[in-house]
């Protein structure tokens, strides 16, 4: 069997996502890698936080770039438990990460009660010179499950 390093680092996205879960956060996580090294690891802290910018993508680039000490994450790769939002999709291509790796849809986290624009990935992309390229539906299965585990928490928000 092949050896699937995309599914290797989406686990600590997942499992980062778990995280946030138990600490009452929404369900969603993200792993920056760059050169083959994971960066960082990150879950959404929207409610920690009191701050709406809070998501998972963000957190990770944010903290990224502090540890890169670059606002440029030009060659990395980010995967990512649901699809980017649109604001987490423009950081990414602010930050020129080269590639998206993602879970779950948008579609799938707005049946779960999520307050998301119905823009998909592929589609900003068209807008976007750089060409970030696109991995959708990766163990999505798992990412499901982090919107059902978090779906019977008595503490849970949606935003």
């Amino acid at each position: 069997m092949e050896y699937d390093i995309d599914e290797m680092f989406m686990r600590f996205a997942i499992e980062k996502a778990h995280e946030g879960i138990r600490k009452g956060q929404t369900p969603f996580g993200a792993c920056i890698v760059k050169d083959g090294n994971v960066l960082v690891t990150a879950y959404n802290t929207v409610w920690k936080d009191m701050d709406i910018t809070a998501h998972a993508e963000i957190n990770a680039i944010r903290e990224a770039c502090r540890k890169l000490k670059d606002v440029s994450l030009s060659g990395c790769t980010i995967y990512t438990t649901c699809e980017p939002c649109s604001m987490c999709f423009s950081a990414c291509h602010w930050a020129r990460i080269k590639r998206i790796v993602y879970g779950a849809s948008i579609e799938d986290s707005k049946k779960f009660g999520f307050n998301e624009i119905t823009l998909s990935n592929r589609v900003t992309r068209e807008f976007e010179r750089d060409g970030i390229e696109i991995t959708g539906d990766h163990l999505r299965e798992e990412c499901l499950n982090l919107f059902k585990i978090w779906s019977r928490r008595r503490d849970k928000r949606v935003y």
